[in-house]
C-alpha cells in the first residue's frame, strides 16, 4: 500500500514536506509530492520524528508495586530484596499481564523499539526471559523489541546465575546484560564483566549492563568495562546504564574514564527519573541530582541516550512509558535546557537510542524504515514544553496508533 502523510515539518528543515511511504519503507522526502497513494494523511504542519527508542526497560517487574510492601528505606538493596518472594510465584502469564498494558501505552506515545530487561537467577529461574520472549512474540509487527537476560542478584554472587545465563541466550534472549558493580569483590567484578564479555562473543550478541549504580566513588565497573571493549573490539556494540559512580569520582580521574568509555566506543544511558529518585539519599548537605555527568559525556562525542527504565516498581513510584516526558526530565536535571541543547535531548530518546539498539534504517529519507511518529506539536522546544498527544504512530509502514485531544470550554 503507498501512503503519504501531507504537510509535515522535520527536523532540521525549514520547509514543510511530504512523505510517501510504501511497504515498509520510506520512498520520497518532498514538498509537493505529486505521487498517487492508497491513504493520505493531513500533517497540518506538526512535527513528523522518527520512532522513539526506549533502550532501558525493566518490564519483567513492572507494577509489582501495585502488590508488594514498600520500598522503606528506599535502597537498592531493599528493592531487590522485596522482590523476591514475587519472583519464586512469577509465571510468563502473570509477567505478560502486567507488562503488556506498558507495552500497548508505550505504542501509543510512539515507542517504536524497546529494550526489556528480565531477571536471569536462581530465584526466579528464566521465568522472567520466557515471558518476555512471549510478549515480543505478541507485539511482533507492533514493536521492535530487544529482550536482555539480567542477572538481578549479580553472577558470582548468585551461584548458579552463569549457567542460567547461558541457557537464556540459548532460549532466545537478544543481548547479554550484566550488573557488575553489585559484586562483593573487585576481582569478581572484572570476572563478571570478562563472564559478559565471553558469553556475548559465543553467541555473537551485543552487551547492556547496568554500570557503577551508586554513589560510591569507589565503584570502578565502568573504566574496566571500556577496557575490555577495547581489548576485544566491541566498540558500537556496548551499552552501560546509570553510571552515577562516574558523578562521584575526583574530576582527574572522572576525565579519563570518560575517555576510556569514548575510545571504546561504548553508549551510556543515563535513566535520567530512577538516578534522581534512587540516588543521593544518604547526602546530608547538598544532596547530589545522582544522574551520570551526561553534559562531559556528550562534549567528549559519547553516544549518550537516556530511557526509562522503570514503571511503578520497587525501584520508583512513578514512570510511564513515555519517552518525551523522560527526555523533558533530562533537561531538566542535566541542565540541557537552552534551544540546541533541547535538540540534544531529542537525540538521546531517538537517535542516539537507535545508535545504542544498533536499528537499520531508522531516521527519515528515503530508504529508511517507515517507524515514524506525528506530534501534535511543530517544533521539539513545544514537544519538549507540552509533551503532546503522538497524533500518529506507524510501523514498518503500518499505522499502529493514533491519538486525539479534545477540549471542550463553556462560558
Amino acid at each position: 500500500m503507498k501512503q503519504v502523510i501531507r504537510g509535515v515539518r522535520l527536523r532540521g528543515r525549514d520547509d514543510v514536506v511530504d512523505v510517501a511511504i510504501e511497504g515498509d519503507s520510506i520512498t520520497a522526502v518532498e514538498p509537493g509530492y505529486a505521487g498517487a497513494a492508497d491513504r493520505e494523511y493531513d500533517g497540518d504542519g506538526r512535527l513528523l520524528v522518527p520512532g522513539f527508542v526506549n533502550a532501558h526497560q525493566h518490564l519483567d517487574k513492572t507494577w509489582l508495586g501495585e502488590v508488594m510492601r514498600p520500598n522503606e528505606s528506599q535502597t537498592l538493596q531493599e528493592a531487590i530484596q522485596i522482590t523476591w518472594d514475587h519472583k519464586r510465584s512469577y509465571s510468563v502469564e502473570e509477567i505478560a499481564g502486567r507488562a503488556g498494558p506498558v507495552i500497548e501505552k508505550a505504542i501509543v506515545n510512539g515507542t517504536t523499539a524497546m529494550r526489556g530487561f528480565a531477571d536471569v537467577g536462581t530465584i526466579g529461574g528464566l521465568v522472567p526471559v520466557e515471558g518476555l520472549l512471549e510478549l515480543k512474540n505478541r507485539f511482533d509487527g507492533r514493536i521492535t523489541m530487544d529482550v536482555v537476560a539480567f542477572p538481578q542478584e549479580g553472577i558470582l554472587r548468585d551461584p548458579g546465575c552463569e549457567k542460567l545465563m547461558r541457557e537464556a541466550m540459548d532460549l532466545g534472549a537478544d543481548v547479554v546484560g550484566g550488573l557488575p558493580w553489585y559484586e562483593r569483590l573487585d576481582r569478581h567484578v572484572h570476572e563478571h564483566i570478562d563472564f559478559c564479555f565471553e558469553l556475548a562473543q559465543r553467541t555473537g550478541k551485543d552487551i547492556h549492563m547496568l554500570v557503577d549504580d551508586t554513589d560510591n566513588p569507589n565503584s570502578r565497573s565502568l573504566e574496566y568495562l571500556a577496557v575490555r571493549t577495547l581489548e576485544e573490539g566491541y566498540g558500537g556494540r556496548v551499552t552501560a546504564s546509570h553510571c552515577g559512580a562516574l558523578a562521584a569520582y575526583d574530576d582527574t580521574h572522572a576525565e579519563k574514564v570518560i575517555g576510556l568509555v569514548a575510545e571504546a566506543g561504548v553508549s551510556i544511558s543515563s535513566n535520567t527519573q530512577i538516578s534522581l529518585v534512587m540516588a543521593g539519599r544518604n547526602d546530608r548537605r547538598r544532596v547530589r541530582r545522582g544522574i551520570t555527568r551526561v553534559k562531559e559525556l556528550l562534549a567528549a562525542g559519547v553516544n549518550v541516550l537516556s530511557a526509562q527504565d522503570d514503571v511503578h516498581d520497587p525501584y520508583y513510584p512513578f514512570g510511564k512509558p513515555d519517552q518525551i516526558e523522560v527526555g523533558q526530565y533530562t533537561a531538566h536535571v542535566a541542565h540541557l535546557t537552552y534551544p540546541q541543547e533541547l535538540e540534544t535531548v531529542f537525540d538521546m530518546i531517538t537517535v542516539n537510542a537507535a545508535r545504542a539498539m544498533r536499528l537499520n534504517g531508522y531516521g527519515i529519507a528515503p530508504g529508511s524504515r517507515a517507524d515514524l511518529v506525528l506530534l501534535d506539536a511543530s517544533t521539539v522546544h513545544e514537544a519538549l514544553r507540552e509533551v503532546p498527544p503522538r497524533r500518529l504512530v506507524f510501523y514498518g509502514g503500518k499505522l499502529v496508533a493514533e491519538s486525539r485531544l479534545e477540549v471542550s470550554t463553556y462560558a
